[in-house]
């Protein structure tokens, strides 16, 4: 069996932060989290270079809540730019293709800054270019309610793109950015890859012919983004079971089902988690279920989140998930060369198509 440590390893969707941290806002599941209440510490860093991470898209700006979205967005850059400051034996800011490549050679892990939602454009189309000078490089468009951007995943109408819509994904391909459509509605995911000068990503979603729930994406969206040249990264999470509780072999076959869709050059890996695993699941899963509460309460849940679900694979979680995806992998028979493209290549190759343009 191969080890991690073999594999370039790009997570397209994921965090870096100590969840058992006291002040630790992705423990406390806050709706208005900061990247200011992340906690970056030496346990989070060390977890980070023993799973054999090179790089990960973390989120960062305004995703949902009261804070005002152009001002929070902004802070948030300048919060992470800090971080990374702090922590440059760590931690390298990903503008380019080969900051990845240093960041490996180094040791490093390298940070992609990336949006979860675009409502920080507001209607000033000038305000994408000036967040790609910032250093984001993915931008995704809606998370699962509406904007004035196009319609989420749990918004009933599937209305697709707005005009304005459009014209974001035109100045997102100009500005060099990835056009991520993760959280979309169906309407709004075909329509966006349809138009998109450039291909386009799914970082983080699952194979909804295997789980009908809206977060994950239909094979027509899954192939038309695959033939686009475009990226698709199947996630860690709990709507790849319809029972909520997904286990580390509902990874593989969500994965094994889009290699087939959209063929084994598109697909990697988003696991929309930390490393870091949380310590004492049973204090979290006392708290999970008023975390769940305010989401709905807010409209910003999907379907496929009650109480009971734990936002991430219990049995692929913590410094060992990718060593364990490989070993799965491998059982399942792929090869060196296929595990190698899920876990970062397939990636990086897409990185290479768009922010090289």
């Amino acid at each position: 069996m191969s080890a991690a440590a073999d594999y370039l390893i790009i997570n397209a969707l994921g965090s870096l932060d100590n969840p058992n941290a006291e002040h630790s806002a992705e423990a406390a599941g806050q709706l208005n989290q900061s990247s200011e209440e992340m906690t970056i510490d030496q346990r989070t860093l060390a977890d980070a270079h023993a799973s054999g991470l090179t790089a990960v898209n973390i989120t960062l700006g305004y995703t949902m809540g009261d804070m005002p979205p152009f001002e929070h967005t902004i802070h948030e850059i300048e919060v992470w730019d800090s971080i990374i400051a702090r922590n440059a034996a760590d931690l390298i800011k990903v503008r380019a293709v080969d900051d990845i490549s240093q960041a490996r050679s180094a040791g490093k892990i390298g940070v992609i800054y990336g949006f979860q939602n675009a409502v920080a454009i507001g209607n000033d189309l000038e305000r994408v270019e000036m967040f790609g000078r910032l250093g984001v490089r993915v931008i995704q468009l809606t998370y699962n309610q509406a904007n004035h951007i196009g319609d989420g995943s749990m918004a009933a109408e599937n209305r697709g793109l707005t005009a304005f819509g459009r014209q974001v994904v035109e100045r997102l391909n100009d500005s060099a950015i990835m056009v991520d459509l993760s959280h979309s509605g169906e309407r709004t995911c075909l329509e966006a890859a349809a138009i998109s000068r450039q291909p386009v990503s799914i970082n983080h979603t699952g194979c909804r012919a295997l789980t009908d729930l809206p977060r994950n994406k239909t094979d027509e969206e899954l192939r038309l983004v695959a033939s686009r040249g475009g990226f698709v990264g199947i996630y860690f999470m709990p709507f790849l079971n319809i029972s909520g509780h997904a286990r580390a072999a509902d990874v593989v076959e969500h994965i094994d089902h889009a290699v087939n869709v959209c063929g084994e050059d598109h697909v990697g890996i988003g696991t929309d988690g930390s490393v870091t695993s949380i310590d004492d699941l049973d204090a979290y899963r006392a708290t999970l279920a008023e975390h769940v509460a305010r989401r709905q309460a807010a409209g910003v849940s999907a379907a496929g989140e009650r109480a009971d679900t734990l936002p991430f694979v219990i049995d692929l979680r913590g410094v060992n998930q990718f060593y364990e995806l490989i070993r799965l992998l491998e059982l399942r028979g792929y090869s060196q060369s296929r595990i190698e493209k899920i876990l970062g290549t397939n990636f990086l190759d897409y990185a290479r198509r768009i922010w090289a343009a």
